[in-house]
Formats: structure tokens, C-alpha cells, sequence
């Protein structure tokens, strides 16, 4: 992505924890500061698909705020290595079984303890109640969907717990910082709609307003016992409908940070900021997902389809034109930055631009199961700067193919990503993966296990599931990376999903603000953050 430093890995991760141990209008932005607090940092978001419940949250703008309300036992810091958060230990005990310490004395923002009990009530209550990030917990002995307790959890004392494991997995310390597995108080699972609403923290920050499909503010939690305190005033999450605007602020210093610059701006955007800005790679990576289900799409037909569709992608001529650069063409589905990385899987070259082999591909189709008459639309948010990538992968997917596919926009996150939830959407559809803690099945096995809440395709196929519960439970880091990559063969012969590109950061900052840092993930580093007061 960027011109700076190289990320660290999940082998430094692991390292680390194995011491001892993550529409509406376009805002009134412009015109007025919250108030309240002097130095509060102004950045982009945007609505939340629903309450700030970690295991409940596993989207991108719900999931920047809940990591900013919560603390779980480990956080990462800006390169990806984990420190112990909440945890004052994680210690193995025999090949399967990790005996959890806490810190002494700490609370959730109301002056509620956050005990051993806290954490095993909420991570049950997820399984129990089928959260959305339920299939976090599956390495858990006992687990089961709709399981009450899991049997390999067990409260010791006010601080201490155990975890065991259905199998040995070296790298399960490393995922303990993604917000599936942050707790909460007991008035949390008595009523989770209405607390998620107006949530209680143990994060370096609390909520102070949610003001729908405008903005969300939060202020510092004076309670937290961590060691990410806030150099600031606050955050201020702006919902911006259209990233233009979002970059207009940023340049009247009416926004602080904006992490992704949108494409409209690359040719200008290092001489508008000067060294207010900064570009490096991140754990991230963009497709497009095309459900099972779709006609056309679907059994043999939809192999051969798939194949021609992604073909017919000039992801080179897309990256250089739209993109300046800024973004690379997808190889595989995790990121370049992370270990076991390769650009030349089996099956790779059909992620090549190949337009011969993609007619004939998509003329073997037509001739086997009928032509295909329909629109191809690929389905995306406006307010996440995807028209000019979708509007000109349509049109690639249109002059080689010689159909009609077009781009199709929803004006906001929330309604789009409501809309493929509920029912199937025909054609494909923008989605996209921030990392949720550094390691290659952080990528295949939430979007691609059977039956999991971000397998936004709905593909099933039970030897795919079996590799990933085998590297799951791989000695070392390159054995476990092995094991991702035939994984990931796998996905390239079916390609539930379509390889576009590994976006860089592509990041900005006003004359307010100082310390910004673009973490591993490509989000700011929003408590380090120290804003000057003019």
C-alpha cells in the first residue's frame, strides 16, 4: 500500500501473546464542532447496522466504534502484535487448555466489575443466542449452536478462568482481541436491544451521543484500566453520504482523519496535503460476491460463469487508471502483508485478465444451459467510494462478454448491506474484509466455513471446512499457512466470491491534528490521536 513500514505478521503476534499473555445527509460536518469537549477528533463513519453489541457487530461501522467502547483480554497495536488488555496473563496449560488471568480492578464505565464470571457469561450468551459472531467460539470444547454453557469454560475465581480447546491451536491467543470475544455487564444480556443502544464500556472510550444516520460521539471512559487512554477529547464518527465531501472537509479542516482518500482525488491528493498524508500496505483486501443461488450462477453453470465473469476483469488497467496505483490486483483471497502469502496458487489464473478464454468460458455456458439474457449488476454502497471501480469492472465484464452489467448503487452501507442479507441479490455485490487479527483464517474461515454470518455467498463445501479446522490446529505457522493455501485452491476452482483488489491506505490529515498513525488494518490509530485546539 504505502510508501512507510512493513507490517508485522501473525508470527509476531503469537510471539507476543505467548509471554504472557484487534444515510443521511451529508452531515452538518462542515459547520459546527460537538460540544463538550475542545479537542474532540472529527473522522468518518458510518450508520451502524444495528446496536453496539461486540458479538452482534461484524461489520466495518459498527465494528470501528465497538472497538473504541470495549477492551477484550488482548488488543493489537499499530503493526498487528498483540499486548495483554484487560488480561494481566494467558498462560497454556497442556496442549489444549489456557488458564486466563486478570488485571485487579477493573470496571466498565458505570463502576460494574468486569470478572472472570463477565467474560464466560458473555462469550455463553453468544453461543446461546446465536450472535451474529458466534462461530468465533467454535474451538471452545462444548460449543454447539445454541448451546447454553460450553463445557470448556470454567470460572476458577473473580480473575481467573480457563479455556479449553476441542483440539491444540496454537494461534487462538492471537484472536482474543476481535470484538467477538469483548465482554459485557449483566444488564447487557437482559436486554441486549435496548443496551446496545446506549451501551455501558470498559473501553478507552464510552458513548456520549447516537444521533441516527448522522453521527455517533464518544467521550473518554474515566473508568478504563487499560493501555490505550486517549490523547484527545473524544471522537467524532461523521456519516458522510458521498466521500467527495468527506475529502472536502478534510481540506477546510473541518474533518481530522480520513483513512480512505477517495478515488477522485489521487492525482492531487500529495500535493494538497503535502506530509499531511501517508499510503502503506494493510490487511485488507476487496471482491465481489456472487450467492449460490443466483441464476446462472449456480452448479456447473455457475463455475463456468464464474470463471468467464472474473476473466473478463482487467484488474491491471482498472488499478492504474482509477486507482493511480493505490490499490493492487488481488491474487488470492487473504493479503499480500500477512505470512504464508503467495501470488501463484493453483487456480490464480483465473483471477488473470484472459478475455479469450473468458468468451469461451462464457459461450460454453450459453451453449450448455441457454444464453443468458439477463442484466449482470454489481450491486455496491455510494458512501464508500466504490462507483468508479464498479462502473468500470462492469464495464470490462461488458465489452469482453459483450452482456449488459452495470453498477448498481445503494445510496448507504447500512440499507446495501441489509438488502443482501435479507434476501439473495442477483448479480454480484461489493464486499470487502478488514482483518480482525492477523492470520491468514482470520480471512477464509469467517467467509467461507459453512453456515457462518459472513459468508455473504452461502458456498458449502465440507472439504474446504475440513482444511480450515485442520490448520487450525497446525503445529507452526507455516504448516497452518500450508494447510490455508489448499484451502484457498479450493475457493479459486469455485470462486464464491471474486478477487478484485488488495486496497492500500490511502490516508489524510488536517492542520489540527497531529500523531496519526494508520494501523495494520488501515484504520487510524484513534487514541493516539492529539488534536490542537485553534
Amino acid at each position: 500500500m504505502r510508501t512507510s513500514r512493513t507490517l508485522r505478521t501473525a508470527t509476531a503476534l503469537l510471539g507476543a501473546v505467548a509471554l504472557t499473555v484487534p444515510l443521511a445527509a451529508c452531515s452538518g460536518s462542515s459547520q459546527e464542532a460537538v460540544a463538550g469537549g475542545d479537542a474532540i477528533v472529527r473522522v468518518p463513519g458510518t450508520e451502524p447496522q444495528q446496536g453496539l453489541i461486540p458479538a452482534m457487530t461484524n461489520e466495518n461501522g459498527g465494528g470501528r466504534v465497538v472497538d473504541m467502547l470495549y477492551s477484550g483480554l488482548i488488543y493489537y497495536d499499530a503493526d498487528g502484535e498483540a499486548h495483554n488488555e484487560m488480561a494481566e496473563s494467558i498462560d497454556k496449560e497442556g496442549e489444549k487448555t489456557y488458564k486466563v488471568t486478570l488485571k485487579p480492578d477493573i470496571t466498565f464505565s458505570d463502576g460494574t466489575p468486569v470478572t472472570a464470571a463477565t467474560f464466560v457469561d458473555t462469550w455463553n450468551y453468544a453461543v446461546a443466542n446465536e450472535q451474529l459472531n458466534e462461530s468465533f467460539f467454535s474451538s471452545i470444547k462444548g460449543y454447539g449452536e445454541g448451546v447454553k454453557e460450553m463445557e470448556g469454560l470454567k470460572v476458577l475465581d473473580d480473575r481467573t478462568f480457563t479455556i479449553e480447546l476441542t483440539q491444540p491451536e496454537s494461534d487462538f491467543p492471537s484472536r482474543l482481541g476481535y470484538n467477538a470475544y469483548f465482554p459485557l455487564p449483566p444488564e447487557a444480556l437482559d436486554d441486549p436491544q435496548g443496551f446496545g443502544e446506549n451501551p455501558i464500556s470498559n473501553g478507552p472510550y464510552r458513548l456520549k451521543e447516537w444521533n441516527h444516520n448522522q453521527n455517533i460521539v464518544l467521550e473518554p471512559n474515566p473508568e478504563y484500566g487499560g493501555d490505550r487512554t486517549p490523547k484527545n477529547d473524544g471522537l467524532e464518527f461523521v456519516f458522510y453520504a458521498d466521500s467527495g465531501a468527506s475529502y472536502m472537509d478534510l481540506l477546510s479542516n473541518n474533518l481530522d482523519v480520513l483513512e480512505a482518500i477517495p478515488s477522485s482525488a489521487f492525482g492531487n491528493y500529495e500535493q494538497d496535503l503535502g506530509e499531511r498524508q501517508e499510503t502503506k500496505p494493510a490487511a485488507t483486501y476487496l471482491e465481489m460476491s456472487i450467492h449460490v443461488d443466483t441464476p446462472h450462477f449456480s452448479g456447473e453453470e455457475g463455475t463456468l460463469r464464474r470463471r468467464a465473469v472474473s476473466m473478463a476483469i482487467n484488474r491491471e488497467e482498472i488499478a492504474k487508471t482509477i486507482f493511480h496505483g493505490t490499490r493492487t490486483p488481488a491474487r488470492e483471497f487473504t493479503s499480500p502483508v500477512l505470512t504464508g502469502y503467495s501470488d501463484s496458487l493453483p487456480g490464480s489464473e483465473n483471477l488473470d485478465f484472459n478475455p479469450e478464454e473468458a468468451k469461451k468460458l462464457w459461450a460454453e455456458a450459453d451453449k450448455k444451459y441457454g444464453a443468458f439474457e439477463d442484466t449482470f449488476p454489481i450491486n455496491y454502497n455510494t458512501d464508500g467510494d466504490n462507483k468508479d471501480w464498479a462502473d468500470a469492472v462492469a464495464n470490462s465484464i461488458s465489452n469482453t462478454l459483450g452482456i449488459r452489467a452495470v453498477g448498481n448503487p445503494y445510496p448507504d452501507f447500512k440499507s446495501f448491506r441489509e438488502a443482501y442479507r435479507a434476501e439473495r441479490m442477483d448479480g454480484a455485490y461489493r464486499t470487502a474484509w478488514f482483518a480482525d487479527y492477523p492470520s491468514m483464517g482470520n480471512f477464509l474461515a469467517p467467509n467461507f466455513t459453512t453456515g457462518v454470518a459472513s459468508n455473504d455467498s452461502k458456498y458449502s463445501n465440507p472439504e474446504f471446512d475440513e482444511l480450515i479446522v485442520k490448520a487450525n490446529g497446525a503445529n507452526s505457522p507455516e504448516e497452518a499457512a500450508k494447510l490455508y493455501n489448499q484451502a484457498q485452491e479450493l475457493l479459486l476452482r469455485d470462486l464464491p466470491a471474486i478477487p478484485l483488489f488488495y486496497p492500500n491506505v490511502v490516508g489524510g490529515w488536517s492542520e489540527n491534528v497531529s500523531n496519526v498513525t494508520f494501523n495494520w488494518k488501515s484504520l487510524p490509530v484513534y487514541y493516539e490521536i492529539e488534536k490542537t485546539v485553534q
